[in-house]
């Protein structure tokens, strides 16, 4: 069994390679790669499909049940805030910069030095699978969704993403909505037409004070935000069509059908998807990961943000080092204290998780 500092060092190592690699959303390949070879240089047979890596414990068997520890690969473009070049990783004292470094760099080696703490180990309750990932950041075809089949069944999810080390017992889901309104062209300076604008603005209004009647004590209420807007063709001509997007949180209170459906039902323009639905979670009260985490301290939160979690429909959770509001920010940065902390909480937790159904 590899000792805490080499489970430590080897994962830091690991993370400076990653963000020397570019592995934007659907250009996963070299990191991928490389995730292979270093569990490969540790004796661990590795399965692929497209750019997503999973390997299994030693002594996996089907009459356990099986956790999963799952992280993504991909990033989001810099943004031009940058002081620092995003693909050079630096190191200030404890604080390591570096592309995706902190989301979700660090919770995947993390993710990955605990897999290998217990690789070989044959007293496990449950069967481990470690999965890392592609598309997270786009919910794509080809991420996590192409291995769900392969990997199945599995009984709990932990999905490697910064949260301090809180465990994430429940998530928003997400729907991305376009609503088009439609109405009828004519001169600006006559009285004739209909402005599909000013449709376009009675339903934002609704979107922004309406209020769906129930809330989770854990996730609150359904947020609706109208976030881009197109509309009108020249000044002078009453504009026929104006379209709108809308991002929609939505708490475990309801599915996301739920508020689709009561959207259309309030609104005038017609409304469709924009992008794949991301379902909320919450870790059922009782489940045995609760009481393992209350034995070491970690603190329990919810999560207004969404991740691939939303795609899984098994008891799952949200946790790693690391903070969310960096993720997609100029200079992104995590602690080596932190991946340090995060590799012996992960451990600590699956010890006392005796176990998972």
């Amino acid at each position: 069994m590899n000792t805490m500092d080499t489970l430590t060092s080897d994962a830091i190592d690991l993370l400076k390679r990653l963000i020397q690699t570019p592995s934007f959303s659907q250009e996963e390949e070299e990191t991928a790669g490389i995730i292979e070879r270093f569990l490969q240089e540790r004796g661990v047979q590795t399965r692929r499909i497209a750019n997503n890596v999973w390997v299994q414990n030693k002594h996996f068997t089907g009459d356990l049940p099986t956790l999963l520890l799952n992280s993504h690969l991909d990033t989001v473009q810099p943004n031009e805030g940058w002081t620092r070049d995003p693909f050079q990783p630096t190191l200030d004292n404890d604080t390591l910069y570096g592309l995706g470094c902190n989301d979700a760099g660090g919770p995947l080696v993390s993710l990955i030095a605990t897999f290998l703490h217990y690789y070989e180990d044959e007293s496990l309750p449950f069967n481990l699978v470690l999965a890392a990932t592609a598309e997270e950041e786009i919910s794509g075809e080809n991420g996590i969704l192409r291995i769900l089949d392969e990997i199945d069944p599995v009984h709990l999810a932990m999905v490697g993403e910064p949260s301090g080390m809180a465990l994430t017992i429940a998530e928003r889901g997400h729907l991305v909505l376009e609503v088009s309104e439609q109405g009828q062209s004519g001169h600006a300076a006559r009285d004739a037409g209909e402005n599909a604008i000013y449709r376009a603005i009675q339903d934002i209004r609704w979107f922004q004070s309406y209020e769906f009647p129930e809330q989770s004590d854990l996730l609150g209420n359904v947020k609706m935000t109208v976030t881009m807007i197109d509309g009108g063709v020249q000044p002078n001509v009453i504009p026929d069509s104006c379209r709108f997007v809308v991002d929609v949180r939505v708490p475990d209170v309801y599915t996301n059908h739920q508020v689709f459906s009561e959207i259309q039902q309030q609104i005038t323009g017609s409304v469709r998807r924009l992008s794949r639905d991301l379902k909320s979670s919450r870790l059922p009260d009782g489940h045995p990961l609760l009481a393992a985490a209350e034995e070491i301290g970690l603190r329990l939160t919810a999560s207004p943000t969404s991740s691939d979690q939303g795609l899984l429909s098994i008891p799952s959770v949200k946790i790693g080092p690391g903070q969310s509001e960096r993720s997609h920010t100029a200079d992104e940065y995590i602690r080596l204290s932190e991946i340090e902390e995060g590799i012996r909480l992960f451990i600590r937790l699956l010890a006392r998780l005796e176990r998972i159904t």
